[in-house]
């Protein structure tokens, strides 16, 4: 892959009918680093389709032309259905440049096949590659009985393509919506029982091959910072679980998700010295950095790499 999947961190959904959004992103007044979704799907009526698709080709347009020093994000669309996807790649033209996949929502074995596909066609037309990022969140999940067996077929299917899948995401509203439950500001969405356990099972099936991101926080703005310190308090929470990076819809949360992603010092020095063990011919365990923890080779290299991979995009907290 040209790009890490732990580079999408903290994604931003945005309505793709926003007229000022490029404006936005040049001028560099979104926290960063960070990267951008323009939604056809959930946010935009039936009626507004063909004006938000059109507002999407001048997004990435004028992204494309601006000779401004920017912090560039990673940028998809998140589309309706298959066909959106080489409809609206045609009609592009600079904006080629700037854009970096699309994202599948309610993604499914019957529908995977047609949003892949229509992905390598795209890819057969040009050299810098078009990522998918397929998200689960479809009624036939929530059925305990069916769950594994669909995660496996849709794990084979992306295994398939592996180099087309950038991340694999994951709807937690939507689940959550199957159940007619919401969670508040100072709840997770780990505590809802049912959601937790797909959630869970969807980590199991996938996170030893690919990136799986943490759902949405639905949560932005209140007097006493309450909405920060439970966003901050679930995504921890995502992370031990084995998610990397989350949706976001406003940009306050974005720092948020940073904030989680930045290595902690302690972590990137265990991190290095598990890493470094590979070279001695004798022993393949040793004394944490901090003399607290036992840092063993064939045990933690996986999380190391994971780790020195997020320092490096992340950084490391002083």
């Amino acid at each position: 892959m040209d790009i890490s999947p732990y580079a999408v961190g903290a994604l931003l959904y945005t309505p793709a009918n926003q007229q000022n959004l490029a404006r936005r992103v040049i001028s560099g007044n979104i926290p960063s680093p960070y990267s951008l979704a323009l939604c056809l799907e959930d946010s935009i009526s039936d009626a507004a389709v063909p004006q938000a698709e059109e507002q999407v080709l001048y997004t990435l347009e004028d992204i494309a032309a601006a000779k401004a020093d920017f912090y560039h994000p990673l940028v998809f669309i998140r589309v309706r259905d298959p066909k959106q996807i080489e409809s609206l790649y045609t009609r592009l033209h600079a904006g080629r440049a700037v854009l970096t996949g699309f994202i599948a929502p309610k993604c499914t074995v019957e529908n995977a096949p047609d949003y892949l596909s229509a992905v390598a066609r795209v890819n057969r037309r040009q050299d810098k590659p078009v990522y998918l990022m397929p998200i689960l969140e479809s009624p036939d999940l929530a059925e305990p009985d069916q769950r594994p067996a669909r995660l496996r077929q849709l794990k084979t299917l992306f295994d398939a393509q592996r180099d087309q899948i950038l991340n694999v995401r994951v709807g937690g509203n939507d689940f959550c919506h199957l159940f007619g439950l919401r969670r508040r500001v100072d709840e997770s969405i780990h505590e809802i029982g049912c959601v937790a356990h797909i959630l869970t099972d969807i980590l199991a099936c996938f996170s030893r091959d690919y990136v799986v991101s943490g759902p949405v926080w639905e949560y932005f703005s209140d007097a006493r910072d309450d909405w920060r310190r439970g966003m901050l308090r679930e995504t921890k929470r995502d992370f031990l679980n084995g998610f990397i990076g989350k949706t976001v819809i406003h940009p306050n949360q974005i720092p948020v998700v940073n904030e989680v992603l930045r290595v902690r010092r302690e972590d990137y020095d265990d991190a290095r010295q598990i890493l470094n063990m590979a070279s001695n011919t004798r022993v393949l365990v040793a004394k944490s950095a901090a003399g607290g923890r036992m840092n063993e080779y064939k045990t933690h290299t996986r999380w190391a790499h994971k780790i020195c991979t997020l320092a490096e995009i992340y950084g490391v907290q002083p």
